[in-house]
């Protein structure tokens, strides 16, 4: 369909200016895409001679051909002088004010391109509101006329132009040297100050328009796309438009070919994960079919992004014309994670995000960083360590590779320091010194978005070099960030028959196949939101751009991206998250204008069908609870106790945690929990029973006293920094008295503390066994094996019903060969002994031969299958890998 058009734009051409010299010719695209297809059309319809092309420019380009007087302004600078402007008011003071000068600068913007003079004065500038507002003159009706008027005015002195009347003082320049034919393709109406240009240009020069909208309703192919949108342009402001009914009466009688089943179909999806899934089928579909131009409109960047990552999968490389803002870009993550572990005080989280970047220390191997890193994460769960970089140096002092790092740290946190004021260049300044101390910048150098990202902070610090005002940390943060989200990054490094574009970026483009990601109503059309300047109705007054008049303009360019190409698929959510979806409305009469006019609705059956024949596959394996075979690399050559309860639980489990190491770290804890109250009192009852050895020489009082000023002693730095702690502390004391009185009677039937806290090793065949023991007792020529439990006694009781099913105590009892072993459980008043019902000598040598009979049939092959109970399931950090709901469901 594409060749019809640039065919019949050639004709006209040629008809106009005979071949084969051109070169008198400009033809205004736009974009230059469309240069090669008319080119072809061209020499084409020259009959065989030989064509000196005419030039052909889109208008920007074409502007900047023509020389200024005065200098430009940077936006940078722009910004800046509007933010010391708003911040010298008072109202805005305590204001967001970047985020208003940009807002600002974009509606000044506007008012240029759409006002051909400024208002005189302030009040005549209110005047013309209170007229666009139908309203009375009122206090906050005045304030906003007067700020404006009076920002925008600020914005106009000096010598120096802004961009957008750089661009309008190009564009007269362009009008009043008018004197070579101009040929216009467009898809759209142009904005004010593009069309004075037009009507400049042909009051002194021949001016050809070639408008696609006009072109399609000739095609009878076309018919049923320019009668659905024109329907919704004349229903946006008739009732008396003509009906869907009588629309598809004309059709079905006057254009038989107006079908379009062969040239759209529209696929609802149940899920974004289903629409990027269909959208990655269908595009792979279409290159085996030889397909070699195929564009991808991303109206849902969110199903772009997840596109991308499934067409990458498989191998499918995608070009890029729409870009990323730099904001949601690595490159900008670590340097937005160095700012926040400064202002943190390095708070641990923040610290550890910015160490596990790739592109800090880029100057070291990345074997050695990341040990050192890993190295740093251990530490900081044995060690419990919150913030503060002198508190982190304490810990490293054994550690080289580590201790370096956090110097080069602190270098550069003193190089960037947050605590002062600089001028917005100062800032940039230091923050490239900092980033030089850790390697960051040579990261960037090495990564072709942070090479960009380097070089916009350059320029930027060039551009403010010559502003003396003193910011903040805090403010230039701000406005960094701002920069950041309006900066964006394109990747030339890619050139594939696949590319993701917009919808504004597809104006007179001819494609082999077109996927229009994300075509519902929440982003076609994708109008935005109208800023806090002017309502709509004020806009259109103004002759600013309006919600509507965005949304018109994709209508008009979704109807010419629907004319220029034969193979279109528009995939949508019919659910999201679980709520209902819609169609675009520009689509959902499309689609019932057709089910009137040719019983079929657009929908792409087929699609679905293969993405269906994908689903029995899936439920097969998901029928089945996952098993592995754990090779004998694989099978730790040292096992833990708490590991051997994980193997007896669930060996998947135990697969995941010790075979494949994917068990999670200790989380670093800010506040006490129950785990860290336990760590405590295990340290008082062993200072406790070290320093009284014989309990029965002391009375119960001056135990129980040694015993509360021990437990103070261990909760003193706790209880400084923690207000949790003194509760906890206060649960603990309760349970003082009802220990003493345990003890003194387990000492009264001839038990002695020997030792605690002490570690064990247990060589078995094929593997060792090692723990640590809270207690060991001794009476006479009898060991027994204590273990501190803060737990109640029906819980313990349950843990030793079955026998062999907890293996803590039987295997704390291997290491002495102890006749006994115990839970002591010690819950709030209550200290009582729990003891398995078995003999312990014969638990022992059980529990230890299966064990190594287990170790030697996973070493032979047997498999490590998920069969864990509920209770065992309840808590599991692997649930995210078993996946126990889908294959029970299944």
């Amino acid at each position: 369909m594409a060749a019809v058009f640039f065919d019949y734009v050639a004709r006209e051409i040629l008809a106009q200016h005979a071949a084969p010299n051109l070169c008198e010719v400009t033809i205004l695209l736009p974009n230059f895409h469309l240069a090669q297809p008319l080119a072809q059309a061209l020499i084409r319809h020259a009959g065989g001679e030989a064509l000196l092309l005419p030039k052909m420019v889109t208008l920007n380009e074409w502007a900047q051909s023509v020389p200024l007087a005065k200098s430009i302004t940077p936006e940078s600078c722009r910004t800046v002088v509007l933010y010391q402007a708003l911040q010298s008011r008072r109202a805005f003071r305590d204001a967001d004010c970047w985020s208003m000068a940009q807002e600002l600068l974009t509606l000044f913007d506007e008012l240029t391109q759409s006002l051909t003079t400024l208002p005189r004065d302030a009040e005549a500038f209110a005047t013309a509101l209170v007229d666009a507002y139908q309203a009375r003159q009122n206090e906050s009706l005045q304030f906003e006329a007067r700020l404006v008027f009076d920002l925008w005015f600020v914005m106009q002195q000096g010598d120096e132009l802004d961009a957008m009347r750089a661009y309008q003082q190009r564009l007269a320049g362009l009008a009043a040297q008018a004197t070579q034919p101009l040929f216009v393709l467009r898809t759209y109406d142009w904005n004010a100050l593009e069309q004075r240009f037009l009507d400049e240009y042909q009051a002194r020069a021949p001016l050809t328009i070639f408008d696609l909208r006009s072109l399609a309703q000739s095609q009878p192919s076309c018919a049923l796309l320019v009668a659905n949108f024109a329907h919704l342009a004349q229903s946006a402001g008739d009732s008396s438009a003509m009906s869907l009914n009588a629309q598809a009466t004309i059709l079905r009688t006057v254009f038989p070919t107006a079908n379009l089943t062969d040239r759209l179909r529209v696929f609802a999806a149940q899920s974004l994960e289903q629409e990027a899934a269909a959208a990655a089928l269908q595009v792979r579909c279409w290159l085996a079919e030889g397909k070699r131009s195929i564009a991808l409109v991303a109206q849902d960047r969110e199903a772009a992004r997840r596109l991308r990552a499934l067409l990458e999968r498989s191998e499918i490389w995608v070009s890029d014309e729409t870009g990323w803002t730099f904001s949601t870009m690595s490159v900008s993550t670590v340097l937005m994670s160095w700012l926040d572990v400064l202002q943190s005080d390095f708070y641990h989280h923040d610290l550890l995000d910015l160490l596990k970047s790739p592109l800090i220390f880029a100057d070291l191997a990345a074997a050695e960083r990341k040990a050192a890193v890993y190295q740093f994460e251990q530490l900081l769960r044995e060690h419990n360590i919150v913030s503060q970089l002198s508190s982190y140096a304490m810990i490293a002092e054994a550690h080289p590779e580590l201790k370096a790092l956090l110097q080069r740290l602190r270098q550069a946190a003193n190089v960037l320091r947050i605590d002062k004021n600089h001028t917005l260049a100062g800032w940039l300044v230091a923050l490239r010194d900092s980033l030089q101390v850790l390697a960051i910048d040579l990261g960037w150098q090495q990564d072709e978005a942070g090479a960009q990202l380097l070089c916009a902070l350059q320029t930027w610090q060039a551009e403010l070099a010559q502003d003396k005002t003193p910011f903040a940390f805090s403010a230039w943060r701000r406005w960094l960030a701002q920069r950041l989200d309006a900066l964006t990054y394109r990747d030339s490094r890619i050139d594939s028959p696949v590319r993701f574009t917009h919808l504004a970026a597809t104006r007179w483009r001819p494609f082999e196949a077109v996927i229009v990601l994300g075509a519902d109503a929440d982003h076609l059309p994708a109008v935005g939101a109208g800023g806090r300047w002017f309502n709509d109705s004020v806009r259109h007054s103004l002759n600013l751009p309006t919600l509507a008049q965005r949304a018109a303009q994709q209508r008009d360019d979704l109807l010419c991206l629907l004319a220029m190409n034969d193979c279109v698929l528009a995939t949508w959510q019919a659910s999201r998250n679980g709520e209902e979806g819609l169609l675009s409305p520009y689509l959902v009469m499309l689609r019932d204008l057709h089910q009137l006019s040719y019983g079929d609705q657009l929908e792409d059956k087929n699609l679905s069908a293969m993405l269906a024949a994908d689903k029995p596959q899936s439920d097969a394996l998901a029928a089945a609870a996952p098993q592995a075979v754990i090779t004998p690399t694989l099978i730790p050559a040292r096992i833990s106790i708490s590991a051997y309860n994980s193997l007896v639980a669930c060996p998947y489990q135990f697969y995941a945690r010790y075979s494949l190491r994917l068990n999670e770290l200790d989380e670093v804890r800010e506040d006490l929990e129950k785990r860290d109250y336990g760590d405590r009192v295990h340290q008082i009852l062993h200072r406790f029973h070290e320093q009284y050895r014989q309990l029965n020489d002391c009375p119960a009082a001056d135990l129980e006293t040694a015993l509360r000023q021990i437990s103070e002693a261990v909760f003193a730095d706790l209880v400084k920094t923690d207000f949790l702690a003194r509760a906890w502390l206060t649960r603990w004391l309760k349970a003082v008295p009802a220990y003493v009185e345990n003890q003194l009677a387990e000492a009264a039937a001839g038990w002695r503390y020997q030792h605690g806290e002490t570690k064990i090793q247990v060589p078995l065949d094929g593997v060792e066994l090692y723990g640590r023991i809270d207690r060991l007792d001794a009476n006479g020529e009898q060991r027994r094996v204590i273990d501190y439990k803060l737990q109640s006694l029906p819980t313990l009781r349950d843990k030793l019903r079955v026998a062999g099913e907890d293996v803590q105590l039987a295997c704390y009892a291997a290491e002495y060969q102890a006749q006994a072993a115990a839970f002591l459980s010690i819950d709030n008043e209550v200290v009582k002994a729990v003891l398995p019902a078995q003999e312990m000598v014969t638990l022992t040598r059980l529990n230890l031969a299966r064990l190594t009979q287990v170790i030697q049939q996973l070493k032979a092959g047997d498999v490590a299958v998920a069969n864990g109970i509920d209770a065992v399931c309840a808590y599991c950090e692997m649930a995210g890998i078993c996946r126990k709901a889908e294959w029970q469901n299944g």
